[in-house]
């Protein structure tokens, strides 16, 4: 029953993982940002990055691959 229920919330996770990921942004690092300087913006957004979405999804996906690892490690050990 316990064993379950934590493989429900392992499949939640990965599906959350799995989208989170998805709409999250490419970096562009392109030519055209090297020669233009584009990559060093000094703008008032990019000096607040931390409350962008894109740190937002940052820090989930962060949360969600911890939690993705241990609940599998849980999942694969011997207790259930």
């Amino acid at each position: 029953m316990v064993k379950n229920i934590i493989m429900v919330v392992y499949v939640i996770i990965c599906i959350a993982l799995v989208i989170i990921v998805l709409s999250q942004e490419g970096k562009e690092a392109s030519l055209t940002n090297s020669i233009t300087g584009g990559g060093y913006d000094n703008s008032y957004w990019s000096k607040n990055k931390g409350n962008s979405k894109q740190e937002i999804l940052k820090k989930v996906t962060t949360v969600l691959g911890i939690l993705f690892v241990l609940v599998a490690l849980l999942l694969d050990s011997k207790l259930f």
